[in-house]
């Protein structure tokens, strides 16, 4: 019962980071598309769009439990892509808080292969309630 309550809390946790993220984005399509731009990347506001709802379906797989393990494996993908792309080795020098953010990124990757490994639990929705539908 102890396993099954730390990995929806995990879930959970998951869900909200994303929510969050998504949340952020949604505030400010602006902002966030000049970060984008400002990393390098064309189409920025299409591609804020994009990873908003991007990350709510990653919210959504988390907390449902629906698709659990491709989401997180999905998400570790992002995550990494986030940490080079935004806070990787040409951001350190600029700012010696980038590395930091940077490494945070691995501990999120940690944690996202160890929920795909181990998958949701009890109480998630299943693929083959999702086929019914």
């Amino acid at each position: 019962m102890a396993k099954a309550i730390a990995i929806i809390v995990a879930r959970i946790i998951f869900s909200f980071v994303f929510f969050m993220a998504a949340g952020f984005k949604f505030a400010d399509i602006g902002a966030t598309a000049g970060y984008i731009t400002a990393a390098g990347f064309p189409m920025a506001t299409f591609l804020t769009w994009i990873a908003a709802f991007f990350e709510i379906a990653l919210a959504l797989a988390f907390i449902s439990g629906a698709f659990f393990t491709e989401a997180s494996l999905l998400a570790a993908v992002y995550v990494i892509f986030l940490a080079f792309a935004f806070h990787g080795p040409s951001h350190w020098q600029q700012n010696q808080a980038e590395f930091g953010f940077f490494v945070d990124h691995f501990t999120f990757l940690a944690g996202l292969l160890f929920a795909a490994v181990h998958g949701p639990e009890r109480w998630a929705l299943q693929h083959r309630l999702l086929r019914r539908l």
